[in-house]
Formats: structure tokens, C-alpha cells, sequence
């Protein structure tokens, strides 16, 4: 399959360009023309255009694809066509990546396939979520009710990530001033002292030189430093992409005090929440843990998950694989066991996930009052010892005199 760039003229009457994959330019112009589209020009794209037409845009938020889909429903519910709602929210979507993907959704339509089909052929736009869900609402005659509990879905986990990304603000902003300070003085004030003391031929405490020898080392060998920091930042990037790292690094963060618990807490909401949308929306439970387990990001949940989904696929209860990893609270799997006694899973799932949202914002309240003060520690026990490197050799010339 190659890359081709094509410039068109729809039904509408309106401009199109972007570009298509197919076998030949042969097989490019009669796709585009089942549209009913006037072929303008179709050339094999290079890879340089390939490469850019692929970078231009910001990637999707979850904030984004919840404005994407009550704006989808509100138009359903007014008796618009699925073709005029793609239209209409494809010219006032701001993201240019989000905006190529939904016009090439519409377009693809309008060729006669599904929109969940259509939306399956941008992976790295619509999440599988999202395809699996529309899918059923398209089954089932009521895709404004799937487009609904999507919404819901990513709104909460926009609440979520923005409400962390908010809380770590001020966190970040101590380390960033803490770093520039004690960078200009290693860089800028130490050496000035030293060539002072240099001149004086005094004997110097051990912090003092220690501090200068540091010093020293900041200005003159500053490009050891930055290569190791980039050394180690590929060493842990590759680390992280083998299987026995991902497991390490999702380990430690289940571990971390204070991270650890805050992990733990979002995996559970997260779980919970996704679990019951599915559901919800007719998908069986054992392609809703598959799905979920694509979504979550730390490698020892997603392993118990995957053990998860084999198990129940056999006819287990889920409750008894998520108590058996020792990666979920016991409320997760007792909930989940009574809704299953009961027949009642989606409503369990609904109060879990309540639950440990309002968990996960405690958590994060609590890992940034921790942060605060740990991070002032760090920066008292950085900056008093260059303090004192430079004020001992004062204090013992002024008691010579």
C-alpha cells in the first residue's frame, strides 16, 4: 500500500485535500470517486510529506473527545444526520489532527461504511473505547446514548488528569526555582569566592572546598552532566519499552509511598468506571477487561487484568482473579463479588468507581501537602551547604583580626 496526496471536489461542492492509502494511483482515484467526489489531482505522496502530515496537530485529550461527543449527541438528539454532524463538528474543531481525522471519517461514511468502522481506521485519534462503545450504540439504534456515556467517560478522566496536573503545579515550579538557584550560584557566586580565597591564601574548611571543587566541575566539565542526564533518560526509555522493565518501573510505582497510593486509587476508579460504561453499552465482560487493559498504563496492572480476562473468558467470577494479583484494594473485589451474587455488577461498579474518584482527589491533596514541605527539605539541604562553604572562611579571616 502506498501513500497518495489528493486534492478533490466533494458532492457539496466544497475543497478537499489529504491523502489516502491504496495499492495504486489507479485504485486512489476510483475509492475517491465512490464518494462521488471530482478528482482534482491524486500524486504519490513522498515520505517527507507522509512523515509531516502525520506530526501537524496535537494529539487527542480525553478533554477534547468529551466536547467531540455531547456536541455529537446534542446534534443527533436535534435530527441531524450522522454526515451533517461529522461535517459541522469537523469545521469547528480547533486540533488539526482531531479535524483531518473526522472529515476523513465522514468521507468514509459516506462510502457506506459504519461510523464505528470508519473511526476504526484512526487508532491513534479514537481510542478503542470509544469504537467499541459506538459500535453498540449502532447495533443497538441508539448511538446518541452511546455517544452519552462516552462523554461521561472521558470528562471524568479529564477531571481526574486535570485535577493531578493542577495539584502538581506549585510542586514543579519549587523544583524548577530550586534547580536555577543552585545552579546560578554554582555557576555564577561560588566561583567568584574562590578566586577571593584563592588570593588570600587562606586554609579552607573541607565543605568549603568540596563545594568549590563541585563548582569547579559545574563550569568546566558541564557536558558531562548533560550527557549522562541524556545517557540515563535512553537507558530508562528503553528499559521501560523491554517487558521485564515495564514490570520493574510499574512495581516501583505501585511501591512509591504516596505515588504508590495514588496509583493503586486511579487504577481502581479507572477500572471500575470503564468496566461499567462498557457494559452498560451491551459489550461482555470479557472484551470490556480487554479493552480496559489496553488503557491502563502501569505494566503490573495491565498484567492483572490480562490474567483477569483469560480466567473469566473460563468461566471464573472477576472478583476472584483481582483478589488473587494483590494489586487491588479489597473493597475493589468484594464490591464487585457482591454485584455479582446479586446480578447487579453495573450499579457495584458505578459506587467503586464514586468512591475512588473521591479517593484518587483526597490522594492527590495529600501527595501534594507531602511534596511541599519534602521539597523545601531539599532545597534547605542543597542551598545551606554552599552557604556555609562560602561564609566559614569569612567567619575565621574576621576572627584573625
Amino acid at each position: 500500500m502506498a501513500s497518495y496526496k489528493f486534492e478533490v471536489v466533494q458532492p457539496d461542492g466544497k475543497d478537499r485535500k489529504g491523502t489516502i492509502e491504496a495499492a495504486s494511483r489507479e485504485a486512489a482515484i476510483t475509492e475517491l470517486r465512490a464518494g462521488g467526489n471530482l478528482i482534482v489531482s491524486v500524486d504519490l505522496a513522498s515520505a517527507l510529506n507522509k512523515d509531516l502530515n502525520i506530526s501537524i496537530g496535537k494529539a487527542v485529550k480525553p478533554r477534547e473527545l468529551s466536547i467531540f461527543c455531547r456536541q455529537f449527541q446534542s446534534v443527533l438528539n436535534a435530527g441531524v444526520t450522522v454526515m451533517e454532524a461529522l461535517s459541522m463538528l469537523a469545521k469547528q474543531t480547533p486540533n488539526r489532527a482531531f479535524r483531518t481525522a473526522i472529515e476523513e471519517v465522514r468521507d468514509t461514511v459516506q462510502r457506506g461504511e459504519t461510523l464505528a468502522e470508519a473511526m476504526g481506521q484512526h487508532p491513534k485519534i479514537f481510542p478503542e473505547l470509544m469504537i467499541h462503545m459506538i459500535a453498540a450504540g449502532e447495533a443497538s439504534g441508539s448511538l446518541d446514548v452511546a455517544f452519552d456515556r462516552v462523554a461521561r467517560q472521558y470528562e471524568k478522566d479529564s477531571h481526574l488528569a486535570g485535577l493531578v496536573k493542577k495539584s502538581m503545579v506549585y510542586p514543579i515550579i519549587l523544583i524548577i526555582v530550586i534547580i536555577a538557584v543552585v545552579a546560578i550560584m554554582m555557576i555564577k557566586i561560588v566561583p567568584t569566592f574562590t578566586e577571593t580565597f584563592a588570593d588570600l591564601g587562606i586554609q579552607l574548611p573541607w565543605i568549603t572546598r568540596a563545594v568549590m571543587a563541585t563548582s569547579d566541575f559545574f563550569v568546566h566539565s558541564w557536558y558531562f552532566l548533560l550527557g549522562g542526564g541524556v545517557a540515563v533518560g535512553f537507558f530508562v526509555h528503553e528499559l521501560k519499552r523491554t517487558e521485564r522493565g515495564a514490570m520493574f518501573f510499574g512495581q516501583l510505582g505501585l511501591t512509591l509511598p504516596l505515588f504508590g497510593n495514588l496509583t493503586i486509587k486511579s487504577s481502581s476508579a479507572s477500572l471500575a468506571r470503564t468496566l461499567s460504561t462498557l457494559m452498560a453499552s451491551g459489550i461482555s465482560m470479557v472484551d470490556s477487561i480487554g479493552i480496559i487493559e489496553k488503557t491502563i498504563k502501569n505494566a503490573v496492572v495491565r498484567e492483572a487484568l490480562k490474567s483477569a480476562q483469560k480466567e473469566v473468558s473460563e468461566g471464573v467470577s472477576l472478583s476472584i482473579p483481582l483478589e488473587r494479583s494483590g494489586v487491588f484494594p479489597p473493597m475493589v473485589y468484594h464490591m464487585i463479588r457482591i454485584g455479582e451474587e446479586t446480578g447487579n455488577m453495573e450499579e457495584m461498579l458505578d459506587k467503586i468507581s464514586d468512591y475512588y474518584d473521591e479517593e484518587v482527589e483526597m490522594a492527590t491533596q495529600a501527595l501534594v501537602a507531602a511534596l511541599e514541605p519534602m521539597i523545601i527539605v531539599v532545597m534547605a539541604m542543597l542551598v545551606v551547604p554552599i552557604i556555609l562553604a562560602i561564609m566559614l572562611p569569612m567567619f575565621s579571616m574576621n576572627s584573625q583580626f
